[in-house]
């Protein structure tokens, strides 16, 4: 049982270049800045809201200042993040 139809070969994979991998990783740091401004923002809002409640008669600055902690922590970590541009192990001191 030959085959007498020959089917042409498939095509050969197109090849894409991937993300360098400083761009990978510069991507990554991103996303893990905005998810960490995300989550420490809203536990600040949240604190703030409670102690509101619980203390200072249901004002709304306490909630104002629980998401400016939460925000300016997460961007203290995030500049922290791009800063640091050494082997791991390696302290790096700031001047």
């Amino acid at each position: 049982m030959s085959d007498s139809t020959n089917s042409p070969p498939p095509p050969p994979a197109v090849s894409r270049p991937n993300k360098p991998l400083s761009e990978a990783l510069l991507n990554e740091k991103w996303d893990h800045c905005l998810s960490s401004l995300l989550i420490r923002s809203s536990i600040g809002v949240g604190f703030g809201v409670v102690f509101s409640v619980l203390v200072f008669k249901r004002r709304a600055w306490p909630a104002w200042v629980g998401l400016g902690f939460g925000a300016g922590r997460a961007y203290e970590e995030c500049n922290s993040s791009f800063l640091r541009h050494g082997k791991e192990g390696i302290r790096i001191q700031r001047p």
